[in-house]
């Protein structure tokens, strides 16, 4: 049994100005004022558009990132419904086999420390899941069948692409207090992340 924390991995080469250029050539479609674009002109442009609304333009451009949390937190991203998703299915993939190291692998939940009453007996609980598996497979089970032992805290891997307008969607209600926890923990970091790589866009969300 491992308990690890959540991470992610932005799967584009992103050049941040390059998407600025592009999203304001698409805008200026709009208004058909392609004549006023200029080495400075997207950056303008663009806070301009988010600023009034207009943010329908923001779909030109896509992300592709793969994040590694709790399926609890994966059953809330896929509720975003302007996505490609690809995850881990537990249908297919037997924890008890090589490749996996014969071993379930847990998130460690953010909200409790380690020397927490309460993390002890999550800790406790997931080892009885593992235990509970691999006695299931090896008395014939299949995978599929076996997983409906699986708690929300096993960790799973999905690859999720979305525009950026859907990704500014995502990020105002992930990134909020009213958010849950875990899902904050790991939006948080990649909001941070578009926030550097990609000027103007994101500044907006917190």
């Amino acid at each position: 049994m491992r308990v690890i924390e959540p991470n992610f991995e932005i799967m584009d080469k992103i050049k941040g100005e390059d998407i600025l250029r592009k999203i304001e050539l698409c805008g200026r479609v709009c208004y058909k004022s392609e004549n006023s674009i200029t080495s400075e002109s997207a950056r303008k442009f663009v806070k301009n558009i988010i600023k009034s609304g207009h943010e329908s333009v923001l779909e030109h451009e896509k992300i592709t990132v793969r994040i590694i949390c709790d399926r609890g937190v994966t059953h809330e991203i896929v509720r975003h419904r302007i996505a490609s998703y690809s995850q881990e299915s537990t249908r297919y993939c037997n924890y008890s086999k090589d490749k996996f190291d014969g071993e379930l692998t847990f998130i460690k939940p953010c909200f409790w420390d380690e020397d927490d009453e309460n993390y002890r007996l999550w800790k406790e609980a997931m080892k009885q899941v593992e235990q509970t598996y691999m006695k299931l497979i090896l008395c014939g089970a299949s995978a599929q069948e076996a997983r409906s032992v699986l708690p929300n805290s096993l960790k799973t891997e999905i690859v999720v692409t979305m525009n950026l307008r859907e990704w500014r969607h995502f990020f105002r209600l992930r990134t909020s207090d009213k958010a849950h926890p875990q899902m904050r923990e790991i939006a948080k970091p990649i909001l941070n992340e578009f926030s550097r790589l990609i000027p103007v866009v994101f500044d907006d969300i917190e």
